[in-house]
Formats: C-alpha cells, sequence, structure tokens
C-alpha cells in the first residue's frame, strides 16, 4: 500500500510528551527530527489518549454518540474513520455526512456555480478527511455511486436515515430545533454521531443548543456522550497551549 499522510502516529504519544520533546527542561528549542514529525497512514485508526479510547468504543457500541471536546482532538476524523470501517465491513449500506452551511465569523458574499459548487466550501473538512481514509479516486466513485452522501443540515428534514452511518460535523453551529429535528431521523441499523466544540459556536450567543442537547442525553443510558478535552488534542503541541489562553 503506498504511503499516504494521515493524523495519527501506529504508536501511541501523549500530548505531554510532544510537548516536553518540542520543548525541552532547559527553556529552549531544539530542531526535532523530521521521523518524529511524520504521520504515515494506517488501516485502523489507534487512539492516541483515553478519551479517544472512549469515543472509539462508543462508535462500535452505541447507536447515538456525541463527541464533544476542542479544535484538533480527532473528533471528526474518528468518526468517519470508523464510518468508513462500517461501510467496508458490510454494516452499513452507506454514509450520510452533514454539516450546518455557516460561515466562521465573516461573510463570503455570492458564490458562483451551482448548488454543490456554493456548498463545497462549507463541507471540505468532510471531502479531506474521507480523501485521508478512501484516497481521492475511490471517494468520487463513492460519491458518484450515492453511497457517501454529504449535505448541509438544511437538507435533513423529513428523511428517515436507516442502514447508514450518520456524521453530523460542527454541530455546535446548530440549534437545538435542528439538532433536534438531526437526531430524529436515525433509522434502522444506523449509527449517528454528532461532533462539536460547545465553546467555538460561530451562532450568535445563545442560539447554540448542543451543550443543552448534550446535558441531556447524558440521562439516556443508551446514548454516549464523550467529552475531550485539551489533553486530547493531536494537532500541533501548540494547539493546546493557545487554547488554554484563548
Amino acid at each position: 500500500m503506498a504511503k499516504r499522510s494521515a493524523r495519527y502516529k501506529t504508536r501511541e504519544l501523549s500530548t505531554s510528551e510532544n510537548v516536553h520533546r518540542l520543548f525541552p527542561s532547559s527553556g529552549g528549542r531544539t530542531p526535532r527530527d523530521d521521523g518524529a514529525r511524520d504521520r504515515k497512514y494506517v488501516k485502523n485508526v489507534r487512539a492516541m489518549s483515553p478519551a479517544q479510547q472512549l469515543l472509539l468504543n462508543a462508535l462500535e457500541e452505541r447507536s447515538v454518540t456525541l463527541a464533544l471536546g476542542p479544535a484538533g482532538t480527532g473528533k471528526t476524523y474518528l468518526a468517519i474513520a470508523k464510518g468508513v470501517e462500517a461501510l467496508e465491513q458490510g454494516r452499513v449500506s452507506r454514509m450520510v455526512l452533514s454539516r450546518p452551511a455557516v460561515e466562521a465569523g465573516e461573510s463570503l458574499g455570492f458564490l458562483p456555480g451551482d448548488l454543490e459548487q456554493k456548498l463545497a466550501p462549507y463541507l471540505r473538512p468532510l471531502y479531506d478527511a474521507l480523501t485521508e481514509r478512501l484516497g481521492t479516486k475511490r471517494m468520487k466513485a463513492l460519491l458518484a455511486e450515492g453511497v457517501i452522501e454529504i449535505a448541509p443540515v438544511a437538507y435533513m428534514r423529513g428523511r428517515t436515515l436507516n442502514d447508514c452511518f450518520v456524521v453530523i460535523d460542527e454541530a455546535q453551529n446548530c440549534t437545538y430545533t435542528q439538532i433536534k429535528m438531526l437526531l430524529t431521523r436515525l433509522g434502522w441499523r444506523s449509527t449517528m454521531v454528532l461532533t462539536g466544540d460547545p465553546d467555538q459556536t460561530d451562532l450568535l450567543p445563545g442560539l447554540s443548543g448542543l451543550a443543552d442537547v448534550a446535558e441531556r442525553l447524558e440521562k439516556v443510558p443508551e446514548i454516549a456522550v464523550v467529552r475531550l478535552a485539551d489533553a486530547d488534542i493531536v494537532r500541533h503541541p501548540l494547539v493546546a497551549g493557545m487554547l488554554t489562553v484563548l
């Protein structure tokens, strides 16, 4: 298998170890070995923290999972990786990926092209994660066949999603009513995952419904609510440091 870039190493490395290697106890910055920075593609994604392992377990065992945590904790990537795994093993017949078309603090104005082209910038993160797991050629083929569907939240009303793996990304940009609508799309033999960071919503204050929904659903034994923290961030070690002060 050709080597491809991925977001996870084949051996576990905690955030504290990453920080220690990047910033030695002497306080000075030393160049890192290029091999230590390289992340190779692995067929089976492995958790890099206990909380990520809890998330992976929930994705395998529960029909509904909410993954909450700051940027860089692998919420979306792990959800899509498990969705691709379920699809390839025949446990589901299709994948449905959705996220709200909400701009991050700026207005893009008029976007040219048809509906698919207009929505592409908002759905790009989902395409990126799929590309890493499937490769561009296979991803395009599955999209063309309808085996994988990527749609904005606004297009989910009225549907019943049977025999599929559903990922709702950036759920912090959904209102309480929207999340309730999405959760009730769940059909037979399906798995639904909602990912998001309640502290990083692009909606007006008080409009995001993710935190409220998560608090309510924690009381339902059959639903998993997994909360990731700064220690679970798998991006550059500085990301965790910045989030503690920003």
